[in-house]
């Protein structure tokens, strides 16, 4: 008999990258796999495509992954791709069928529409064209891939239009994320046009058809201007022109001949020499590198160095020392009843029926209460942002509108935040206070950029817009009958001056719940050019593991700054420097993932520390523990293989310099790290033990952003795979014991579970049990020292009452009286405090927080796996500095034997049970979930503390 004809795949595959080079290693099903790299594919017949048919012999299918042949792997995030024979198209972790360069056969008629598609800032892996003719049908959604040869920036198809004159049409990416003109679809006639920026031209010239060279100079800046602030000189001058474009200025500063650039035509050179003379000129470039000549010079003369204002000093000492409380100041304690505010959404999210005002806590409620989280243990506090919010739901903190100023929904006579801060430090308590540098709220910034708002008083929207009032402010703490904050300093119904939002005023076609007409620029949106381009960004994330997540908004809430600009850099970071002056112990950094790194490591974090040299001096300055939150919520070492979106990343100093301009440094950046891929990432020893000793860490190339410990956070389901899992990412991380270590937050539980964790009272005396004494930084999240509000969604917006959440109100559980006599300790206590401070889980952290605080080891020390058996979680830790040497063996909820370990005597700082080493050996016997054994070395100088505490519930 014949032999059966062997079976085929025609694989087309267009990387998410720009890969030069695409291999597919495959295993017929059944088969062996082809070594590795594979086998190269073939550009095929379309931008960006690659193309390979494959011989399955007689299997009907395959495993298929793809490399770029460089360490850069696409395994669809360890599923692989597993397909079957014919034609498929795989992009976007998405896989399809048949050849995607194919072209449909025109209708009659020979009207056509070549359409170009500006990509920038999109980072889309692919383009799809959704278009009707007019008069037609629409295209199935998605529509057709635009597939056609075009150049970078730009994607190309031409569409037949048949007898139509024209269409309307819109673009996605194919996962689901839409470019639709903001309701108002594109309006696309026949022959050539360009959209960019929600912008169509018409009778468009091909963008990528060659130009001749560019050899035209901009025109000369004029106009330049230089203001003087002590130290700080603010440069600006009159835009340049240029028949290309113009793509930037060079800046030469005298004496020294400094060039400095900038993407914009204003500049902030701070941090000058004082009482020193310096003369500046300005030139323009275009893309071609060609420079115009040197503007007018202009000088000026610095004054002196500003002074410091007194504010407060930060309490310093090393932070692993720490255990960190972390509460939403609005929900934790009312101190003060007359600034509770409810907001517009009292009513609608129920909160009104539950008499449960959003903003209820307050700083006042935070001092009466220092004492409880004192007598819980904790020695530093994390509280949300403390900045002027401004939106309908923002009891939270991260709509900052007034970063300079503190919302007066906080503050009390004699209970301000410099009240707090000063408080909290008598008592030995620091303060970590939430600050975000990614984005405003969606009213901007005031004192950086306020956005007109399309608005009238016409009988539909009477209930939503303030009567105007010259001179009026927004004040957050005056509201009307409905919960409204004057807002009359927003809205005009006249198109104001300088507008730059497209089509001010005009009906969208979309009503309100009410039925009320929406207009364009009433709600602020990046694609509408409500916010200019110099302060904001301009588009929505299509891809959260892609460059856009770092350039685009998150949220219509949340207008993303555009912190590749020196005066949006120069107004967070003189914002930030007035709580350092105050005296804050450090930063908790929201959405840190969200600015590319080489922002952070030159232009925020040097700032930062050059303000904590000046106040405290090198020495101290270094006590100030910044900690970012870098969202990689999966379960993987690295975030779908991006570093760039990866926790351990933004602890790293860059590898290499990059240009000055900061809009193509961090193109630069992301591109060149992400080629380098997780091979070409650098690691690190300091969290490990050499065998038995510590060694003195290599911070050389720490960034200054400690981490979040996302992948523990992620995995702690149970905390044996959290501790697996953190172990797992430990070498890529500068130093991970000063990772901040959590189970649940304000945001998320375990696996990104949208409810508080309800694992139980065991498991949750077993996480504590290990984040006490791993490595890291522990961190609880308010009431989960009694399971508060276990298995509740934590976060709803306004769509229900805040009581039925995770950020429900506590404070009807501390009401009463506490004294701590120490930290852990309680002097005295009555009413329901009192009860509160006698849960089974409190008496556990207070003691846990105890032993902590007595072995330095628990604090500070490196850590080792090495020679131990029967425990899952079970290490060894050591920390040595000067005279203090610490070692202790440490078995979580189960016993362990310790092999290789000093000679010595060794005392269970749980029991006080003494062990005396002479074979290297030691066996911890325990038997109880949440349970510990920590057997601490007694060295010369260095005596074991012996039994730390009191028997409790599981530490016994």
């Amino acid at each position: 008999m014949p032999a059966a004809a062997a079976t085929t795949v025609t694989v087309y595959y267009r990387p998410t990258a720009a890969w030069t080079t695409v291999n597919i290693h495959y295993a017929p099903n059944g088969g062996a796999w082809t070594a590795v790299p594979g086998v190269p594919m073939a550009p095929a017949g379309c931008a960006g495509w690659f193309t390979k048919t494959l011989n399955l012999g007689t299997a009907t299918g395959a495993q298929v992954v793809f490399n770029n042949g460089a360490g850069v792997w696409d395994n669809h995030s360890g599923a692989n791709y597993a397909i079957g024979t014919g034609t498929v198209s795989i992009t976007g972790g998405a896989i399809g069928t048949g050849d995607p360069c194919t072209t449909e056969p025109p209708p009659p008629g020979g009207n056509t529409a070549t359409v170009f598609y500006s990509t920038a800032g999109r980072n889309w892996p692919t383009v799809n064209i959704h278009y009707a003719p007019n008069g037609e049908a629409w295209t199935a959604v998605p529509g057709v891939p635009m597939n056609e040869v075009a150049c970078a920036g730009w994607v190309k198809r031409t569409v037949q239009l048949g007898a139509a004159t024209g269409m309307q049409a819109v673009f996605n990416n194919g996962s689901g994320t839409w470019d639709n003109n903001n309701g108002a679809n594109y309006r696309i006639n026949a022959g050539t046009s360009k959209v960019s920026g929600g912008v169509v031209t018409g009778n468009a010239t091909d963008p990528c058809t060659a130009v001749p060279p560019d050899t035209t100079a901009p025109t000369v800046p004029t106009g330049v201007t230089a203001a003087v602030d002590h130290v700080t000189v603010t440069l600006s001058w009159t835009a340049s022109t240029d028949d290309r474009g113009v793509t930037g200025y060079q800046i030469t500063r005298n004496p020294g001949g400094t060039v400095l650039t900038t993407a914009y035509n204003g500049y902030i050179d701070g941090s000058l020499a004082a009482r020193t003379t310096y003369t500046y000129t300005v030139r323009a470039v275009d893309a071609a590198g060609n420079r115009s000549a040197a503007s007018n010079p202009v000088t000026v003369t610095t004054g002196d160095a500003p002074p410091l204002p007194p504010g407060g000093q930060m309490l310093g000492g090393d932070p692993r020392k720490e255990t960190v409380y972390f509460v939403l100041t609005a929900r934790f304690y009312d101190g003060d009843s007359s600034n509770n505010r409810g907001g517009s959404q009292h009513v609608r999210s129920g909160n009104a029926a539950n008499d449960d005002p959003m903003f209820r806590g307050d700083f006042k409620g935070l001092v009466d209460k220092l004492d409880y989280i004192k007598a819980l243990g904790f020695s530093a506090i994390w509280i949300t942002p403390v900045v002027l919010n401004r939106s309908d739901y923002d009891y939270h903190g991260y709509h900052g509108w007034d970063f300079y100023r503190v919302d007066p929904r906080l503050e009390s006579p004699g209970a301000s935040y410099q009240d707090l801060i000063n408080t909290a430090h008598a008592k030995g308590l620091k303060i970590y206070q939430d600050v975000v540098y990614n984005h405003s709220s969606r009213w901007g910034a005031n004192g950086l950029y306020v956005p007109p708002v399309w608005g009238a008083r016409d009988g539909q929207w009477d209930w939503m817009y303030s009567e105007k009032v010259p001179g009026k402010q927004y004040n957050p703490l005056e509201e009307n009958s409905l919960g409204r904050a004057y807002n009359g300093d927003l809205w005009s119904t006249a198109e104001p001056a300088g507008n730059t939002c497209r089509n001010w005023g005009t009906p969208t076609g979309y009503y309100s719940p009410e039925g009320y007409t929406i207009h364009n620029c009433q709600w602020p949106s990046p694609t509408s050019g409500m916010f200019p381009a110099n302060l904001y960004h301009q588009c929505w994330i299509g891809n959260w593991e892609g460059e856009d997540s770092r350039s685009c908004w998150l949220h219509d809430d949340l207008a993303d700054f555009n912190t590749e600009n020196p005066v949006v850099q120069q107004y967070l970071i003189g914002a930030y420097n007035k709580y350092i002056d105050m005296g804050v112990d450090g930063f908790r950094v929201d959405t840190a993932v969200h600015i590319p790194r080489v922002t952070w490591n030159r232009r925020f974090l040097p700032a930062l520390q050059q303000r904590l040299v000046q106040k405290y001096g090198a020495a101290k300055a270094q006590d100030f523990y910044v900690f970012g939150e870098v969202g990689a919520f999966v379960n993987d070492k690295w975030n779908r293989g991006s570093v760039n979106h990866s926790a351990q990343f933004f602890t790293w100093k860059e590898r290499r310099s990059y240009v000055d301009n900061d809009v193509q440094a961090a193109l630069d950046q992301f591109n060149y790290e992400q080629q380098l891929g997780i091979a070409g990432q650098p690691t690190s020893t300091n969290a490990f033990l050499n065998g038995n000793l510590y060694h003195a860490p290599d911070h050389s190339q720490f960034s200054g952003m400690n981490i979040i410990d996302m992948r523990m956070h992620m995995n702690f389901g149970d905390a044996a795979n959290a501790f697996n899992n953190g172990k797992d990412s430990d070498d890529s991380t500068n130093d991970a014991t000063y990772n901040a270590v959590y189970v649940d937050s304000h945001d998320y539980g375990p696996n990104k579970s949208s409810t508080r964790y309800a694992g139980g009272t065991d498991a949750w005396a077993e996480n504590m049990a290990l984040m006490w004494t791993f490595r890291g930084i522990p961190v609880l999240y308010y009431g989960s020292e009694v399971e508060f509000q276990k298995g509740k969604q934590i976060d709803c917006g306004p769509s229900c009452p805040l009581a039925t959440t995770g950020r429900a109100y506590y404070g009807g559980l501390l009401q009463g009286t506490v004294v701590a006599g120490d930290y852990g300790v309680v002097s005295s206590a009555s009413g329901s405090v009192a009860t509160t401070l006698n849960q089974p889980l409190v008496r556990h952290l207070q003691r846990l927080n105890q032993i902590r605080r007595a072995v330095p080891a628990l604090q500070m020390g490196q850590y080792s796996t090495a020679g131990i058996t029967g425990s899952q979680m079970a290490f060894k830790r050591r920390y040595t500095n000067g005279a203090v040497d610490s070692f202790v063996l440490v078995t979580i909820s189960s016993g362990a034997t310790f092999t290789g370990i000093p000679n010595g005597t060794y005392v269970d700082a749980v029991t006080g049970d003494v062990k005396v080493v002479t074979d290297g050996s030691l066996t911890a016997a325990l038997a109880t979930r949440g349970g510990l054994r920590a057997y601490v070395l007694s060295l010369p100088g260095n005596p074991a503390p012996g039994k730390v505490g009191t028997d409790g519930p599981y530490l016994k």
